[in-house]
C-alpha cells in the first residue's frame, strides 16, 4: 500500500516520527504524523491509521468528523479494526475463540450471508449497569477506545460498517495485531495463503512486519551493563 495523504484533525494529540514502514534508508527519513491515509488500489481500498491518543474531550468530535468524511466519500462500506479488554470476557466468551464482529443494519443486508459462512461469532450484549440485575443489554466495548461511538454513529445514519475486534492483553501485541489482520483476510481476500510454509510456527499468509517493530521494546540493553 502506499499513502496518498493524511487525516488533518485538531482532535489528536501531535505527533511526528520518522517512516515506520522503512525498507531502506532512502525512505527512512520521511516524516509521518498522527492521522495518515493509505491506498491499495487494485482492491478498491483504503486505510485510515491513528498513531496518537484523543485529546480529552476530542473523541466525539473525530468520530463526527471522519463518518463526515467517510459519508461525502461514498465509501461502500467501513471496516473498523479494534480490541477490548480480555479481562472483561465472561464465562462464554473464555470458552469461545477471542474474535468478534459487528455489523450496522445498513450493511448486514449485504454481508451477513458471508459471514455466517464464515462461522464468526457476533459480539454478545451484556447488561450496561452491571450491578443491577434487571437491567437492559447493550453492546460494551471495554478498552475499545472509540469504537462503540463510531459503531453506533454508523447505526444512526444507516452507514454500513462493519467492526472486528479481538480482545487481547497488555503486553506484546504483535501476534494480537496478526490475528486479527488474518481474520479480516478470511473475509476480505485480500491476499492469498502460501502455497507451501517450511516454518510451522509462521503465519500461513505473507505479511510484512513493519520495520519499526523491530524496537517495540527499546533497543535492548547497554553492553556496559554486563
Amino acid at each position: 500500500m502506499c499513502k496518498i495523504g493524511y487525516f488533518y484533525t485538531d482532535c489528536l494529540v501531535p505527533m511526528v516520527g520518522n517512516n515506520p514502514y522503512a525498507t531502506s534508508e532512502e525512505n527512512s527519513t520521511e516524516l509521518s504524523i498522527n492521522a495518515e491515509v493509505y491506498s491499495l488500489p487494485s482492491r478498491k481500498l483504503v486505510v485510515l491509521q491513528l498513531r496518537s491518543i484523543f485529546i480529552k474531550y476530542k473523541s466525539k468530535p473525530f468520530c463526527e468528523k471522519l463518518l463526515s468524511w467517510v459519508k461525502s466519500s461514498n465509501c461502500a462500506k467501513v471496516i473498523v479494526l479494534s480490541s477490548s479488554h480480555s479481562y472483561h470476557r465472561n464465562d462464554l466468551q473464555l470458552c469461545s475463540t477471542p474474535f468478534r464482529y459487528l455489523l450496522t443494519p445498513s450493511l448486514q443486508k449485504s454481508v451477513q450471508n458471508q459471514i455466517k459462512c464464515l462461522n464468526w461469532e457476533e459480539m454478545e450484549k451484556s447488561p450496561c449497569i452491571p450491578e443491577i440485575d434487571d437491567s437492559e443489554f447493550c453492546i460494551q466495548i471495554p478498552g475499545g477506545g472509540i469504537t462503540k461511538t463510531l459503531y453506533d454513529e454508523s447505526c444512526s445514519e444507516e452507514i454500513p460498517m462493519a467492526v472486528l475486534l479481538k480482545f487481547v492483553s497488555e503486553g506484546d501485541n504483535i501476534p494480537d495485531a496478526f490475528g486479527l489482520v488474518e481474520y479480516l483476510n478470511e473475509w476480505l481476500q485480500i491476499i492469498k495463503p502460501r502455497l507451501q510454509c517450511d516454518d510451522p510456527k509462521a503465519s500461513a499468509l505473507p505479511w510484512k512486519m513493519p520495520s519499526s517493530w523491530r524496537l517495540l521494546f527499546g533497543s535492548g540493553l547497554p553492553p556496559a551493563l554486563f
